[in-house]
């Protein structure tokens, strides 16, 4: 059961004025209380909070101009207060023992901007959710944000953009995907949410918008959680490939970089297995395409590629094909083809003008319409084509964010919904070739059944996108609802450099327990020492294979992460809240990865229960912590749970043999 929340509502000023108290009790918990306080003289700024037993768990500040005059109006579950500019209308939408969910609605007809500034108070609770990012901080109240356009995007590595927020109290906040919504953020202090009317959103049909959200309270932050995903997150309709899952991916990418064809990728598959690597598939990644956007081999490169992949699954592998949206100016005759019929995205001034990574010097390139059924079904057709022809067998699906379509885009759709819908249209597109695929982006599509990558991690120990994100960012996408995470490839993509030895092995061993392993860099070109830790640790994760597919099942059962954080298990233990360097696989093994240059030894941190040391078989009862654990190259710390009797009294034993032997 829920303690008692009571919901504080004041409309601030700063001339003495005459207070009015508004109390409307919650129909089912006679505990539960909005309190709404209108001080008269003032029509700007409101404030508003939830307390848990006389204990604030949201407290948020609220920029409101209503106009010349305001009027509040009783309701039976709520309250509206009503301009002539704008309105704000607090409602209660749930009312259980175990759940309460107010909803807050807010319409803007000629104010410019509603913004929400929500109190993080760091030291007192801890935040999650919010978008991917390049320094993927977490807990998020460390992010920093000024005048962010909270969309789908490249820059920032913001290509995950769920407008979802929990805390460590239990509370979330879930936004309108119509709200045309701006962050600005100062770490540690406030994070204001703001509806604003301006670019990259829709403008051209008015002024008036909406600002919704609701806010969701349960008992702790994992309630909340599965909570939301009931709610608003969606639980996933399917899992992705489990041989994908099982074996490690070979991509040709931070290998090989561009400088790929038939020899180099025989070579690579030569390669594997003489060093006898298992293998899920191998990626053919960039520049195959006769031109970017053709879907057809270069032949030059690529002579025969149905003969390529025929050879390549004599070898033991599957063949999946890097692709993408776009489509290059010069790439005849599809470009004309595309633009003729009307398939590619346009502005208001009918350019389809873009750029992207792979646009030529000197030229421009185009994004195809998914927005657009008979578009999205010629790219679907070309590609089943290229699939019947080649031999290949699936396909890792880059791009998808909705900066790479045009500036003010002409699009199939709810303007309210622009220009996100770009995504949501590229991946409901793609995610009907199965379970194989990955995607890179997605914006309320928590439901799809296939990997959703981490945007490229660069080949760095640092917070500026390196090795210590790939934690970070693994839970980051768990908690905005998307669990089937695939890691960048070991080592990270090299751009600063190929990766060193204590780097690969490190990354290799932070990913161990993540949903799938992903080679690129191989470790013989490292030594044998690398060679031997690398098939060490990609067997350990074939291991544990079965539990991951296991958690999996879970996951699409009821919503459950594969990687929670380590406070999952233990949701009011305030030290575990804001531990950001160790993730669980379901509930009950716990990683701790040394994530540093250089270091051998780390601090552990292990919450409530009994766990077992799986590198030397001690026994410990947390929460506690392990000071000083020894972790040489060689090691990976990992622990499994176990609350049993027998365990406790193994727990015991040990403790009895290790002061023995003191002793002696």
């Amino acid at each position: 059961m829920i303690p008692k929340i009571l919901i504080v509502i004041s409309l601030l000023s700063a001339s003495r004025a005459q207070l009015d108290i508004y109390n409307i009790l919650f129909e089912n918990a006679s505990d539960l209380t909005l309190r709404v306080q209108h001080q008269h003289g003032n029509n700007s700024n409101l404030s508003y909070e939830i307390l848990r037993n006389s204990v604030p768990i949201h407290e948020s500040a609220v920029f409101q101009y209503f106009g010349p005059t305001v009027e509040v109006i009783k309701m039976t579950d709520g309250l509206l207060l009503q301009g002539d500019d704008s309105t704000i209308q607090f409602s209660i939408m749930e009312d259980t023992d175990s759940f309460a969910m107010v909803s807050v609605e807010r319409k803007s007809i000629g104010s410019a901007l509603l913004r929400d500034c929500v109190q993080l108070k760091s030291t007192e609770m801890s935040w999650y959710g919010g978008p991917e990012q390049v320094y993927q901080y977490y807990p998020v109240e460390k992010l920093s944000f000024k005048e962010y356009s909270y969309v789908t995007k490249a820059a920032d590595n913001c290509a995950i953009a769920e407008r979802y927020w929990l805390n460590s109290r239990g509370l979330f906040i879930y936004i309108d995907k119509e709200t045309p919504l701006f962050l600005n953020q100062t770490p540690h202090s406030t994070l204001c949410l703001y509806g604003q009317k301006f670019s990259p959103y829709y403008t051209r049909n008015g002024n008036s918008f909406s600002f919704n959200y609701k806010i969701g309270i349960a008992s702790d932050a994992r309630q909340a959680h599965l909570k939301a995903v009931e709610y608003f997150l969606k639980k996933p309709s399917g899992y992705p490939d489990q041989k994908m899952t099982t074996y490690p991916i070979f991509s040709t990418w931070a290998q090989y970089g561009r400088t790929i064809n038939e020899t180099v990728v025989l070579s690579y598959a030569d390669a594997i297995n003489e060093y006898a690597f298992n293998n899920s598939q191998m990626d053919i990644d960039d520049m195959w395409e006769s031109c970017y956007g053709s879907l057809e081999f270069d032949t030059k490169k690529f002579p025969n590629i149905a003969d390529l992949t025929s050879t390549l699954k004599t070898k033991g592998f599957r063949i999946t094909l890097w692709v993408h949206p776009f489509i290059n100016k010069g790439c005849e005759p599809i470009y004309s083809e595309a633009l003729s019929k009307g398939y590619l995205v346009l502005d208001h001034n009918n350019s389809p003008d873009v750029y992207w990574w792979n646009t030529e010097p000197n030229s421009q390139s185009a994004h195809i319409d998914f927005t657009k059924a008979e578009a999205a079904q010629w790219y679907t057709d070309r590609l089943r084509t290229l699939q019947s022809t080649s031999g290949i067998d699936s396909f890792k699906f880059d791009a998808g964010e909705g900066s790479w379509v045009p500036r003010d885009p002409v699009l199939s759709a709810d303007p309210n919904t622009q220009p996100n819908a770009a995504t949501v249209a590229y991946i409901r597109t793609v995610v009907a070739f199965g379970s194989m695929i990955e995607v890179r982006s997605a914006f309320g599509q928590q439901n799809i059944p296939v990997f959703v990558r981490m945007l490229d991690k660069d080949s760095v120990w640092s917070w500026e996108n390196g090795l210590p994100t790939l934690v970070t960012t693994l839970l980051q996408f768990n908690l905005a609802g998307y669990p089937f995470v695939l890691p960048d490839m070991i080592g990270g993509n090299g751009y600063e450099g190929r990766p060193s030895k204590e780097l690969y092995i490190r990354w290799l061993q932070a990913t161990v327990f993540m949903p799938a392993l992903q080679f690129s860099f191989v470790p013989w070109d490292y030594d044998d020492e690398t060679v031997v830790l690398s098939k060490k640790f990609t067997a350990l994760h074939t291991q544990y294979a079965d539990k991951i597919i296991e958690r999996f099942k879970l996951t699409v059962k009821s919503g459950d992460p594969v990687n929670p954080p380590i406070w999952w298990t233990s949701p009011n233990d305030r030290t575990a809240q804001q531990i950001n360097d160790q993730f669980l696989l379901g509930d009950d093994i716990l990683v701790a990865p040394v994530l540093s240059e250089g270091k051998t030894v780390r601090n552990i941190y292990l919450p409530e229960g009994i766990w077992i040391d799986q590198n030397d078989g001690s026994v410990y009862e947390g929460p506690m912590w392990l000071n000083d654990y020894h972790a040489p190259l060689n090691v990976l710390p990992y622990f499994v749970r176990n609350s049993s009797t027998m365990c406790a009294a193994l727990k015991r034993i040990w403790n009895l043999l290790l002061g023995l032997s003191i002793l002696l």
